[in-house]
């Protein structure tokens, strides 16, 4: 059974993109900021990269927490993430 966990803890979110090749990046918006992403792979044409800085800025303006998995149901390296509003 694999699970996910929340956090809002900047070194794990880092740490945890870093080692599935991930990295900061923002679909720009109208509004401030824009939606947050983990870029894994070759870039997306849609996504602008930033650095962890910026990232994380947009990250606690917007009080947003990282839903993450380690680990898939059959134990391989999970790149399962998404941004939920913090409790």
């Amino acid at each position: 059974m694999s699970s996910s966990e929340t956090t809002t803890d900047h070194k794990k979110i880092r740490k945890w993109a870093e080692e599935r090749d991930g990295r900061p990046a923002a679909i720009r918006t109208r509004g401030k900021g824009g939606v947050l992403r983990i870029d894994f792979g070759e870039k997306e044409e849609e996504f602008d990269e930033i650095d962890w800085d910026e990232f994380f800025k947009i990250f606690d303006e917007n009080k947003l927490a990282f839903l993450y998995q380690d680990k898939t149901k059959d134990g391989k390296t999970s790149r399962f993430n998404k941004f939920v509003e913090r409790d």
